[in-house]
Parts: structure tokens; C-alpha cells; sequence
């Protein structure tokens, strides 16, 4: 019963065997190949307009490149203090963007209210340069939380970014479980809601290693090509990554998986409704969900084999918990199965 991180699974077996295919026969290196085009190509056509992309190999250099690419000296990004950039990626962010710094902004459930992003944005006037200036905006689709953006707040926080003259960025890592959790397009949940630049997450819904960034301005995307060489995420192989999107998108197969992994969350989400000894801290709109529960009952659950997190309480959240309960995150794939969910929630 693993529900530690859906970065546990392994890959579906049509996107191993694309790496199998791709492994025969000789294939121009560096991103020149026909594979790497055509697969180009298909980015397009989901997006329905035409965009740059550029294959990497982790989200942390897919969020770093993107930030480095709009950087400024002296530079501040706004984003969700519980944020994966801003938690989870080492400095990378600021390190790739030649210093740049994150500012974090609070908001329930790990989303950024945009009354909250302008009041932060305000706190830097431009001809104060002793404070540097804002830079960009970076929100997580699906977010730390497990919840997610709907294209209202999207549009909100872009308006706000706009207004400052700044790009904003979407983490991706889990794009596809946003996308089916609110039945929407690519398009509608990116730039036609004013998002500039994508962070494409593969790796996490079934793919080996599979990370792309998606530029919705190709006009802009010249320094991007030497901004990966320097960082090292230019794959002279890049077929390979190529490949495993282009089984990814085969037969809507991205959309299916991210399907899988959000049914088998919800119905782990409502078995946990029906505990005595447990209960969601929130609402979720992905494979990610969170619940108190009570450590007499997390004990039989790792007794019984269940592999996941204990997670840190904000001050709201602890303030709901009793002295013997704990928060802790459950995550699923496309490799959850039902007979996974059914045993966590016996042994609950």
C-alpha cells in the first residue's frame, strides 16, 4: 500500500515501451531529431496555438530555466509560501535565476489569493532599488495542497501579475490531474487565462522522465536554448524523453492516467469520510490528499504495510487536531489499485 508520492510509481508499460522503440536505429542528437520535432508539433496542437518547448529531465530545472529565462536584477518572485520552489528545490530557483529571491505569500489551502500577491507586489515600489524588484509569479497547478487553481483564480492572479508588468509562471508537476479534476483544456487552463510560461510535469503520471518547459511566446524563447546548455539539461539523447511524451499523449493515454490516479484519491477521500479515526483536513482536487487521523490508527496502518507521509500542520490545521492525532499526506498514481485502497481503509 504505497502512498508516500506518486514519484514511487514506476512507468506504464506503453511509455516503457516507447523507450524500447526508440532505442533501435540511429536518430540526430541534441533535440534535431524528427521524433523530438513531431513531438513538438503535438505540444502545439494541445495547446492550440503555436509554443516553444524544450525537453529537461527534473521539474526543479523546468521551474529554475523558467524563472532564469525572466530574470532581473535584483529580482523577486511571488509565490505560495508552501510552494515546491520554495520548499522543496534547495535554492535551485534562485540559483539557476542568478539570485533571485522568493517571496513567499501565505493562502489557504496552498493557493496564492490575488488580493494577497498585489499587497506583496506593493511592498517593492520600483524606485526603491535598496528592496530589488518584483520579477515574476510562479503558481502551482496542481498545488502543494492537493488542491487546485480553478481558471477564475488563474485569470485573477495573471491579471495582478499583468498589472506589475510581470510573466507568470505555472508549475506543472501534476498538470494533468488539475486538467481532468476541472474538465477543462490545456489552452483554457494556461495562456488563455494569462499564464506566460509551463513547467510540464510527465514524470509524476506515468512517465520515467519526462519534464518539459512550454513557452507560450516562441519570441521569447531564444536565450532558453542557451540557458539549458549552461545548466546542463541539454540531453544529446533528448529522443528519449521525446518518446515517452509521445506515447504520453498517444489515445489521450495522459488524460486516462491522471483519471486513474484522481478516482482512486477520491475514493480513498471517501472511505476516510466514513472513518471513525480519521478525517480530511481539506478538500482536494488532485491524487493528493491530506487527513488527521489518529496515531493509535496510523500505527495499524504501517503495521498492516502502509507506506506514507506524516506531514507539518499549519496553525489552522493544528488547531482543529487533538493531542493524538496526526496530520499526515496520502498520495496516489496511475499504478494505485483497488485492492491498495481497500486494505488502507480496513486497516483505518
Amino acid at each position: 500500500m504505497f502512498f508516500a508520492s506518486d514519484n514511487w510509481a514506476g512507468a506504464h508499460p506503453a511509455i516503457a515501451e516507447s523507450l524500447v522503440e526508440a532505442a533501435a536505429g540511429f536518430a540526430s542528437a541534441y533535440g534535431t531529431s524528427d521524433l523530438d520535432k513531431r513531438v513538438e508539433k503535438t505540444f502545439s496542437e494541445i495547446f492550440e496555438r503555436d509554443v516553444a518547448v524544450f525537453f529537461v529531465g527534473t521539474g526543479t530545472a523546468a521551474n529554475s530555466l523558467a524563472l532564469a529565462s525572466v530574470t532581473r536584477p535584483g529580482g523577486q518572485v511571488f509565490c505560495h509560501r508552501e510552494a515546491h520552489v520554495n520548499v522543496d528545490e534547495c535554492n535551485a530557483p534562485e540559483f539557476f535565476a542568478c539570485g533571485a529571491k522568493l517571496q513567499p505569500v501565505d493562502g489557504p489551502a496552498g493557493k496564492m489569493p490575488a488580493d494577497a500577491l498585489a499587497a506583496a507586489i506593493g511592498r517593492f515600489p520600483p524606485d526603491f532599488i535598496h528592496g530589488g524588484q518584483p520579477m515574476a509569479v510562479t503558481i502551482t497547478q496542481a498545488t502543494e495542497a492537493g488542491t487546485a487553481y480553478t481558471l477564475d483564480e488563474i485569470a485573477a492572479l495573471a491579471a495582478v501579475a499583468g498589472e506589475a508588468g510581470l510573466p507568470l509562471h505555472m508549475d506543472g508537476a501534476r498538470f494533468a490531474n488539475a486538467l481532468v479534476h476541472l474538465g477543462t483544456t490545456p489552452a483554457e487552463m494556461t495562456w488563455k487565462r494569462g499564464v506566460d510560461i509551463l513547467s510540464f510535469g510527465g514524470t509524476k503520471n506515468g512517465c520515467w522522465c519526462a519534464e518539459a518547459l512550454v513557452l507560450f511566446d516562441p519570441g521569447k524563447a531564444r536565450q532558453m536554448h542557451f540557458l539549458r546548455k549552461r545548466s546542463a539539461q541539454l540531453f544529446s539523447k533528448s529522443r528519449f524523453i521525446a518518446a515517452q511524451f509521445e506515447a504520453y499523449f498517444r489515445d489521450g493515454l495522459w488524460l486516462e492516467l491522471a483519471r486513474r490516479s484522481n478516482g482512486t484519491a477520491a475514493r480513498l477521500a471517501e472511505g476516510i469520510g466514513r472513518s471513525a479515526t480519521a478525517r480530511l483536513a481539506w478538500p482536494t482536487g488532485s491524487n493528493e490528499l491530506f487527513a488527521i487521523v489518529r496515531n493509535d490508527a496510523i500505527k495499524a496502518l504501517r503495521d498492516k504495510g502502509a507506506v506514507f507521509y506524516d506531514w507539518p500542520a499549519g496553525p489552522a490545521v493544528k488547531a482543529t487536531m487533538a493531542e493524538d492525532e496526526t496530520l499526515i499526506r496520502l498520495v496516489t498514481s496511475f499504478a494505485t489499485t483497488d485492492e491498495e485502497i481497500a486494505g488502507f481503509l480496513s486497516a483505518l
